[in-house]
């Protein structure tokens, strides 16, 4: 009697799990069903629960609380940034589900190559510089025998060094709000020997990211929508997000796909004139290089050219140069603008640069450290106090960012104790993404009404999709853009995260996307299949 009591019981358990997990099942599935509602994808509040539905969720524009969308600051409202944006969110909401919901989906994991964030997708740190700042983040560490048998000689003397730098040896310290003076000496001395120029540690304001150093530079030089910063499209959103806080205008100028994303001066200035005509004063012209989202590398000869078209038009040089360590054809090389200026003679008194670097990007990929620089050379001294003081208000970048910032900029050296092992991670992670990029490069160049310009450089690839007539219309259907609506198919099929190219602007009527390259090398051959089999799928469900 009690067996079969028992036995009563765990039927009724198993059938009350086994309708829990159907009706879940088809609310999932009415919601994520191959993406054909639109609707539904389209809204950042995909797996809200009862409870985000009401009350303090509900539509702020029937809130009594004193912020309400139209209380806020437009230029708020008009910024977007499309790397973390509405498919991102849905992605995560995926991933959240998937813990509890494994066998809903036709896949077991969201790979995110949405954005430039190596570590995340398990890419290591290189010793070295986490060998140094763990012991300038921990010091007693230098007090211990047991560290000289943990950590090498020249990350504990360059550690010393640092702290020597640092008053009161704390990196829990405020710095000086361009950044600790020594360790913008090793930063200078870095670039000296990169460009064969003298460069002044007074020129450098260390940033947390070359983000901020972006923003402030708009801070500076807009004061209205009169005020325009020449920009390149397909961009890189930080660019149009902090243009569209900042109040002023961006002139888009249009690299060229059919010559591998080429920077055409005839275009730069069939734009300027465009925007004077309208009564736009051009403050800058932004240059990213190698290029996001588009990874060309530009020619040096070309760069002249920049670098004399702002001289001309008294232009602010705006050089995003994060990606300066990302090169992987063998018949480019990097240059930066600051060499190719002093190399045509400009100095301190003919051209205003400002250069961006990150500890983001490049072989180190530390993206969560925050650090970065940015050289600011050509201004006079009385708009350097300005910078200066918009620095201040920051207080200062972070400490750990700072020294990550200097360590890139001078790295372990031959004969240093580091030196081999150094190189061979730097070499390893560089060879290997020049792998995959090649690897995906070549799966997207086979798709049917793919193209795919060569990966020279950067972390991504920016794939152009033909796409049938019959998905255009199923998107404008959904009020979506086709390339977003191709990108959430992408994402509800396989779980790999893209960025539509509509999120980076882009030649109207043509229809793009975002890929890094930097999923590891033992995924990439799954990752290539994935997406060839749904894109097959994709194409042949709305062929014309």
């Amino acid at each position: 009697m009690r067996r079969f009591v028992i036995g009563q019981a765990k039927n009724l358990i198993d059938q009350t799990r086994r309708r829990q997990r159907h009706h879940k099942s088809l609310r999932l599935l009415s919601l994520l069903a191959a993406s054909d509602s639109a609707l539904v994808l389209s809204s950042p509040r995909l797996f809200s629960s009862s409870s985000d539905m009401s009350g303090s969720g509900s539509d702020s524009s029937s809130s009594s609380l004193p912020v309400t969308l139209d209380s806020l600051n437009p230029k708020v409202l008009k910024c977007e940034y499309a790397v973390r944006g509405e498919i991102v969110n849905i992605a995560q909401k995926l991933q959240e589900d998937l813990k509890i919901n494994k066998d809903a989906y036709p896949f077991d994991e969201i790979i995110y190559c949405n954005i430039g964030n190596p570590q995340s997708l398990g890419q290591q740190p290189i010793t070295f510089f986490r060998e140094v700042l763990a012991l300038c983040s921990h010091t007693a560490l230098l007090d211990e025998s047991a560290t000289h048998g943990l950590f090498s000689s020249d990350s504990i003397d360059r550690a010393w060094k640092i702290l020597d730098q640092i008053p009161g040896k704390a990196t829990g310290a405020y710095s000086h709000s361009q950044g600790i003076k020594g360790l913008r000496d090793a930063i200078a001395a870095g670039i000296e020997a990169r460009d064969g120029f003298p460069a002044d540690p007074n020129d450098i304001f260390m940033t947390d990211g070359a983000s901020p150093g972006v923003h402030m530079m708009m801070q500076l030089l807009i004061s209205s929508e009169k005020d325009g910063i020449l920009c390149p499209i397909p961009q890189y959103p930080l660019y149009s997000a902090s243009i569209a806080l900042h109040g002023g205008s961006l002139v888009p100028y249009y690299l060229d796909e059919a010559s591998g994303w080429g920077l055409e001066i005839s275009e730069l200035k069939k734009q300027l004139e465009d925007a004077r005509s309208k009564g736009i004063t051009v403050r800058a012209l932004a240059v990213i290089n190698p290029g996001n989202p588009t990874g060309q590398v530009l020619a040096e000869e070309n760069q002249r050219e920049i670098v004399d078209f702002c001289k001309k038009e008294g232009l602010v040089l705006l050089a995003d140069e994060v990606y300066q360590e990302n090169v992987y054809v063998p018949d480019k090389k990097f240059h930066s603008f600051k060499k190719v200026a002093r190399s045509m003679g400009y100095g301190e008194n003919d051209v205003c640069l400002v250069s961006f670097q990150s500890i983001s990007k490049g072989y180190y990929g530390e993206c969560g450290k925050r650090g970065g620089y940015m050289e600011v050379t050509g201004f006079t001294s009385d708009v350097r106090a300005q910078i200066y003081k918009l620095a201040s208000v920051n207080l200062c970048s972070n400490i750990s960012g700072q020294i990550l910032a200097s360590l890139v900029m001078s790295p372990p050296k031959p004969g240093d104790d580091s030196y081999e092992s150094y190189i061979a991670e730097k070499e390893g992670i560089l060879s290997s993404l020049a792998k995959r990029a090649k690897t995906l490069e070549e799966a997207l160049n086979k798709l049917e009404g793919v193209t795919c310009n060569r990966a020279e450089g950067a972390m991504y690839l920016f794939p152009c999709i033909n796409l049938p007539q019959k998905a255009i219309a199923a998107a404008e259907a959904a009020k979506t853009a086709p390339d977003a609506f191709y990108c959430k198919r992408l994402l509800n099929a396989t779980g790999i995260v893209v960025v539509p190219g509509s999120g980076f602007r882009q030649v109207p009527g043509t229809w793009h996307f975002r890929c890094t390259i930097l999923p590891q090398e033992e995924k990439i051959p799954a990752i290539v299949n994935r997406l060839t089999e749904f894109h097959k799928n994709f194409m042949d469900e709305f062929r014309n």
